[in-house]
């Protein structure tokens, strides 16, 4: 992000605080409850949004060596992500091409071929076809047309991004518009993955996803957690088409409102998180990212799944912050083990306010949603990021735009 940027920013944060005083979209919504209950919408929500869209699945480091890999399932398609032997980032369905078997069930991990539990067909990091046991039994192979299917996939600025369908189009111009040059300027590329855990409720995942579309409620549901850190309702808020970027205070800000404009720094006093359409969740910072991807069980829209990735750059594990050792996935990671500090902290943040706060306020939504007796929910003047996430569904989807509310 540019300096000049950071300075409108914290500016605009402490003119919020000094006037007591939050963003104000200067309108209301009307939000049906149907939307986080209906098959035929969440059918719907699956195939545009996820199986034939573009998905972030991680930072460069996720695959960090030559022969790394990177398994998602959650989309919907199940995606193999490599680094082949030459480093380049390339995506396949995880399918072997005899009977559709997956060839890798790990997570991540490091291999140079990838063989099929059922029948042993093998495949190289780049997809290609290598062995077909007993081929003398089974017929010939034209092992040049038979390798794995392979999906759009480019890294740029150190994200990956996977296009689910394999005619599907990934362009990141076109797609991220003005955030290219703004993610351009951190290095999440350098970021090593330290670990991640899993929320898996009983809540539509838009529920998950307006979780982080305010600071409404940080003083009042966080007034013991999160609250202890931010100031709660204010909010900087800049969209950029289908996504936005989000910027709320903590109590770093005031020690920046004696100093001169030029040593204002935005991770000082706030957090920086990016909205990336329809489902990812994006913090980062100088030292550290938390990328945070929501997902919808498919053929159930009461359910969602959110997975939640933890980075650190190399100065911070350097300085203790999470252990050398790059954790693995499925990792378990317990109060006072050695792998302490930030990312402890980052687990338990997740732990007491999304899992045990946030969420559970969802689950409540979507059982009085599918009571049938609300039928519409209520987004205020000082929730314009809730406006932004649903606008930009509905209209995605070709369907009628939230129904304002009109007072006096």
């Amino acid at each position: 992000m540019k300096h000049d940027t950071e300075v409108t920013i914290l500016q605009a944060l402490m003119d919020q605080l000094d006037a007591g005083k939050n963003i104000d979209a200067g309108v209301q919504y009307r939000m049906p409850t149907a939307d986080y209950i209906c098959p035929q919408r969440a059918a719907k929500e699956q195939h545009h949004f996820f199986s034939n869209h573009p998905q972030l699945v991680g930072l460069s480091n996720d695959l960090p060596t030559k022969n790394s890999f990177l398994s998602v399932d959650e989309i919907g398609v199940p995606i193999l992500a490599t680094r082949d032997q030459n480093g380049h980032f390339r995506a396949f369905l995880n399918a072997c091409r005899h009977r559709s078997a997956r060839v890798v069930s790990e997570a991540r991990g490091q291999k140079s071929v990838f063989m099929c539990p059922f029948h042993h067909w093998s495949y190289s990091s780049t997809g290609a076809l290598l062995n077909v046991p007993n081929e003398d039994h089974f017929g010939a192979i034209d092992k040049s047309c038979m390798g794995l299917v392979e999906l759009p996939a480019e890294e740029r600025n150190g994200l990956l991004w996977v296009h689910p369908n394999p005619n599907g189009a990934l362009d990141l111009d076109t797609l991220l518009g003005d955030l290219n040059e703004e993610f351009s300027s951190y290095s999440a590329g350098k970021l090593i993955y330290a670990g991640e855990t899993t929320i898996q409720k009983r809540l539509n995942w838009k529920l998950a996803n307006d979780t982080f579309g305010e600071t409404y409620h940080f003083g009042k549901l966080h007034k013991d957690t999160l609250g202890q850190l931010y100031y709660g309702n204010n909010l900087h808020l800049t969209l950029f088409g289908q996504h936005h970027r989000f910027v709320t205070a903590n109590h770093g800000l005031a020690a920046m409102r004696d100093e001169p404009t030029e040593l204002w720094r935005i991770a000082r006093g706030t957090f920086v998180l990016y909205y990336l359409f329809p489902n990812i969740q994006f913090l980062i910072n100088t030292d550290s990212a938390t990328l945070i991807r929501i997902y919808p069980v498919p053929g159930n829209p009461s359910e969602s799944i959110t997975r939640i990735s933890f980075y650190f750059s190399q100065a911070a594990i350097d300085a203790g912050a999470v252990d050398n050792e790059v954790a693995d996935s499925g990792d378990v990671y317990e109060p006072g083990n050695k792998r302490g500090g930030s990312l402890q902290a980052n687990l338990e943040v997740f732990k007491s306010t999304i899992e045990n706060e946030d969420y559970v306020m969802g689950e409540m939504q979507q059982k009085a949603a599918e009571s049938g007796v609300v039928d519409h929910i209520v987004f205020g003047r000082n929730e314009p990021a809730l406006h932004h996430f649903h606008t930009s569904f509905k209209a995605a989807l070709d369907e009628a735009p939230l129904e304002r509310i009109v007072t006096g």
